[in-house]
């Protein structure tokens, strides 16, 4: 069982900055990305999204599973390796719709930077190398589903992935399975906190979740995203009071995300695995509801 030392601070530290680095950087990234066209769903009311979300989150959970039973690792990395592609040809191509305007050749540069991303990745899944390119693509998700997604679809699929989550996680434990099978085969879909300083995620084995003492802790990319998606929604669809550009149901979101956080990390340094989302996703929620009441209240 993992304990407590003074050595794991700094990484739990850790985990709360990555948390508000990814919402406010898909904050920054909403205004340019909707310029842009970069959109989840056409109507962000509709309360079809949030099934359709859910319906291809099992879908590819379950191929993967599938795959996975198989012994199909390979095709496991390739189907990773795409979704990580595609999810970056979309961040780029926002990112330099917003530098540079529609600029000939714009898109073939959104494809060169993705593709390069992608490679790097791959070809060397250091955990700084991870996290850094983790960060970016954790926040243009958030942000593009979070500017796609008026605020009530997004609750409903927070509170939906959050007894997902739970129940992948406690009961039929397939989540499990699935991120031991991601962290043997070094795929970058998670951010990874060393707890040392020669840590290596290229050359250590991580051994099965909750078995032994690691290296680092691991977190899963949507236990960042998800949340944050409340947020950048709250942001886009919640203008009735704001601080500075932050409209105040957004910051709710933030700081009720960050109190979900302590609490699962308070449950994380036992040693067990445990589900993140419904801290965090509730977490989110609650902070939203209570800043949307006092606005509310006041005006």
């Amino acid at each position: 069982m993992e304990s407590l030392r003074w050595s794991s601070l700094l990484p739990l530290l850790a985990m709360p900055v990555l948390l508000v680095a990814v919402q406010v950087l898909a904050l920054l990234f909403a205004t340019p990305f909707q310029s842009a066209g970069v959109v989840a769903f056409e109507d962000p009311e509709s309360y079809a999204n949030p099934v359709i979300f859910i319906a291809i989150l099992l879908a590819f959970t379950l191929l993967l599973l599938v795959l996975l039973r198989h012994g199909q690792r390979k095709i496991i990395s390739i189907i990773i390796a795409a979704s990580i592609f595609l999810t970056l040809v979309y961040i780029f191509g926002a990112i330099v719709f917003a530098l540079l305007g529609d600029i000939p050749g714009g898109f073939v540069l959104a494809l060169l930077l993705s593709a390069m991303g992608t490679f790097v990745l791959y070809y060397y899944p250091e955990w700084y190398v991870i996290d850094s390119l983790g960060l970016l693509i954790a926040a243009g998700a958030a942000s593009i589903f979070g500017i796609s997604l008026d605020v009530v679809p997004v609750i409903l699929l927070l509170v939906a992935l959050a007894v997902y989550d739970a129940i992948s996680v406690y009961k039929t434990r397939h989540m499990i399975t699935l991120a031991e099978g991601v962290i043997a085969d070094k795929a970058p879909i998670l951010f990874i906190i060393p707890k040392r300083r020669d840590f290596s995620y290229r050359r250590e084995e991580m051994g099965k979740i909750g078995e032994g003492e690691r290296g680092a802790f691991i977190m899963g990319m949507g236990d960042l995203i998800m949340p944050s998606i409340l947020v950048v929604s709250a942001n886009m669809y919640t203008r009735e009071a704001v601080i500075g550009t932050i409209a105040v149901p957004a910051l709710g979101a933030m700081a009720g995300s960050l109190i979900g956080l302590v609490v699962l990390l308070a449950m994380v340094v036992k040693g067990k695995p445990q589900a993140g989302l419904p801290p965090l996703n509730g977490g989110a929620i609650i902070g939203f509801l209570v800043a949307y009441g006092l606005v509310a209240l006041i005006l």
